[in-house]
């Protein structure tokens, strides 16, 4: 009997919960193939199985949460291949299998026993809280498994009482009665692991960091020339097209070179000064917000960057990102203006202590001199930056020089 367990993931990831069994039991197994799809805080991972045989046992199902070393299914590695079973295998199927194996060998007659659904540990629990008698739930499992759905869609037949009559029982089930704190149509949707994550998270560096936000405006006019020129000859040349993200990394990596502090991070109390520059770029993915890692943006030139930013982005849509995409990171940058977002205000990216947002290019009248005004795109900046180590002149000489960079892009060609 070999156990498959949920190995070491990541030095920040300790449990994950069940998304989809990939193998059924009956199934024969080859080592390295797939057997779970594990939903963590950051990214989905497919654990794979470093035995061949064939599993006999799933002891977890889609929703459990599962810790590091938890032991999820059994694998014999000297067994005969089942029939796989036409569904996901869990604890009550593997039960019900075990009993049909043991009735087939021994048909002798038992005494009445009395009956016990078949339901998911949600589900027990909801009808727990509920008061509701699982054996009087209908389940639309072709199997007759039920489900928190089961629960939730049962009423409760009407009681009868005897005259006087004192109070006349509502026909709505309890979780009808719980939703009548709305008086408008409304859907409950349980949130993702990775949602659960991003909110506690975002709450918890608001509540830990002293978090502030500074603001500056660039013209974007010699950054727009300077695409509209190179553009043609820099996709025919790299195969990527020439976009604003580079220009930004590259400004950042320069200004970071020039205000070390907006590069760092606490440790208790110490500052950990990273002579590094790993720079990650917020993505808006299917299943929440992600922030994969430009690695040693410094020794990267611009068709490196666009390249690496475009795969990056291509695997968040796709789902496909892995840990190694998101671990580290030494500053961030969002671009909310691929939205519409004319100025917003960044929220960190813990333990990181700066974050630079992008917002969308509007074309401002702009005062050139005393006499002159002109047209031009114009984009807000904002520099989010932890107080507590870095200083409004640290963060606004940042955020400035930034700014001077993106309006002079020819200096940033020169880092190339």
């Amino acid at each position: 009997m070999i156990e498959i367990k949920v190995p070491e993931l990541a030095e920040s990831i300790t449990e994950g919960t069940i998304a989809q069994w990939l193998i059924n039991i009956g199934d024969k197994v080859t080592k390295g193939d797939s057997v779970v799809e594990l939903e963590t805080d950051k990214v989905n991972i497919e654990l794979n199985t470093d035995y061949s045989g064939i599993v006999t046992k799933v002891l977890k199902e889609p929703g459990d949460i599962v810790e590091v070393g938890d032991v999820i299914a059994i694998i014999e590695e000297n067994t005969t291949a089942g029939a796989p079973s036409a569904v996901l295998a869990t604890p009550e199927k593997a039960a019900e299998v075990e009993t049909a194996n043991q009735q087939s060998i021994q048909p002798e007659p038992e005494l009445p026993k009395a009956v016990t659904p078949i339901a998911s540990p949600a589900a027990r629990k909801l009808a727990r809280e509920l008061g509701i008698d699982l054996t009087k739930v209908s389940s639309r499992d072709p199997l007759g498994r039920i489900r928190p759905d089961d629960v939730k869609a049962y009423t409760p037949a009407p009681v009868v009482k005897e005259e006087p009559k004192v109070e006349k029982p509502s026909s709505k089930s309890a979780v009808q009665q719980m939703d009548e704190e709305f008086d408008k149509p409304v859907e409950r949707v349980k949130m993702s692991r990775r949602r659960q994550t991003i909110a506690k998270r975002l709450v918890e560096v608001q509540q830990t960091a002293a978090m502030l936000t500074t603001f500056n405006e660039v013209d974007m006019s010699a950054v727009m020339d300077l695409r509209t020129k190179r553009k043609e000859a820099f996709f025919e040349k790299h195969g990527i097209r020439l976009g604003f993200m580079s220009f930004f990394t590259k400004a950042v990596v320069s200004a970071l070179k020039q205000f070390p502090l907006l590069n760092a991070e606490i440790q208790g109390d110490e500052l950990i000064i990273k002579k590094f520059y790993d720079i990650g770029i917020a993505v808006a993915a299917p299943e929440g917000l992600v922030v994969p890692v430009v690695r040693g943006a410094n020794q990267k030139n611009f068709a490196e960057i666009e390249q690496e930013i475009s795969n990056l982005g291509k695997k968040a849509r796709d789902n496909s990102l892995t840990l190694n995409d998101l671990q580290g990171g030494t500053f961030t940058i969002t671009n909310g203006g691929v939205f519409g977002s004319l100025m917003s205000t960044p929220i960190l990216n813990s333990p990181q202590v700066g974050i630079l947002g992008m917002h969308k290019i509007q074309i401002r009248p702009v005062a050139i001199d005393r006499e002159r005004m002109e047209n031009r795109p114009m984009m807000y900046i904002a520099l989010s930056y932890d107080h507590r180590i870095v200083d409004g002149k640290e963060a606004v000489s940042f955020l400035a020089t930034v700014k001077e960079l993106l309006e002079d892009p020819h200096s940033l060609l020169l880092e190339s």
